[in-house]
């Protein structure tokens, strides 16, 4: 076919003709040159005919004997249109490029943003377990032992980064207690006890406007309630309280029993999982104690472990960072 050999802008073709019909090239030419014009003679005024070649892609529809000026009317506008529609079309690849592009330069900025709220909640973590030494890497074990839970519980992605936040955070109204009250080494009075309790609203306050960690506040707020209503500070009960704050409840107790405080020294995990097999149903969920209960019992040494290694070099190197800014402020 010649037009395989050559280029061309228009067809003028007869509707019969020996061997390929008009109807048989147009379909041809529409499947492979979409945006060439095409135009349809034929000796036949039918407008049936009219009709169905222009369904099949015909650009005009010209009936002989032709006349000159017609033609060149009719070719003209079959051009026009089918360079409207190649304009079209390029515009349209240029645009699916350009949101390729938008989309690409989104997800880097997202990753980005990403990265600043993963150093923002480090740096939250760092304040936490420098104000409150005794407890030092408590919130990243919690953290962890928290999603440990809510992994086997079949969490999905977006649930599991709120827990981590929420977790992670938990203690961050502890920053507005006190010294002498956090740091006590002592048993705290009645009032003061009050004054400690309030560091769960605090907290609730300090995050709850902040639009990353708005998911995270009801965490903060209730990871101090007990599943019989005995806890604070709104005494709720069961599955009043969110279910992230009941896992969190049991990851508590979990580093609690198992680590060292100057007033005694840590517990086993074996011990800390019969206690808290013995408070399913009053201080916890017997639902996540039940999921509790059976992962591996050597999973949580391995992540104490692991988290205890992160926190030693990460106080290393902050103190080595301290000692380097200083040596940086004394050079002339």
């Amino acid at each position: 076919m010649t037009l395989q050999r050559e280029r061309f802008d228009a067809v003028i073709s007869d509707l019969n003709m020996p061997g390929l019909s008009g109807m048989e090239l147009l379909t041809q030419v529409r499947r492979r040159y979409p945006h060439m014009a095409f135009l349809v003679t034929t000796g036949v005024d039918d407008v049936d005919v009219g009709v169905q070649a222009m369904r099949c892609g015909a650009d005009d529809y010209l009936v002989k004997p032709l006349r000159e000026s017609a033609v060149l009317a009719s070719l003209e506008r079959a051009l026009h249109k089918r360079q409207l529609e190649q304009q079209v079309e390029n515009y349209r690849q240029h645009l699916e490029e350009m949101v390729a592009e938008r989309t690409e330069q989104l997800q880097a900025a997202l990753q980005q943003v990403e990265s600043s709220y993963e150093h923002t909640l480090q740096a939250l973590g760092a304040a936490i377990d420098l104000r409150d030494n005794e407890t030092a890497g408590h919130s990243q074990r919690v953290c962890r032992y928290s999603l440990e839970i809510a992994r086997a519980m079949g969490w999905s992605d977006k649930q599991l980064g709120s827990l981590a936040r929420g977790a992670y955070l938990h203690d961050i109204g502890k920053l507005g207690v006190p010294d002498g009250v956090l740091l006590k080494p002592g048993p705290l009075t009645a009032d003061e006890r009050k004054l400690m309790q309030q560091h769960a609203q605090m907290g609730f306050d300090l995050v709850k406007d902040i639009p990353f960690l708005a998911d995270a506040a009801e965490i903060v707020l209730s990871h101090h309630e007990r599943y019989d209503g005995g806890g604070y500070p709104r005494g709720l009960k069961g599955e009043e309280i969110l279910l992230s704050a009941r896992i969190f409840a049991v990851a508590d107790t979990l580093d609690a029993i198992t680590s060292d405080r100057p007033y005694r020294g840590a517990s086993s995990f074996d011990a800390a999982r019969e206690m808290i097999r013995h408070l399913s149903g009053s201080q916890f969920d017997p639902k996540v104690v039940s999921v509790f209960l059976s992962i591996p019992e050597e999973i949580w040494p391995t992540i104490a472990r692991n988290q205890r290694q992160i926190a030693a070099l990460s106080s290393q190197y902050r103190r080595h960072s301290g000692i380097l800014r200083m040596g940086l402020k004394a050079i002339p």
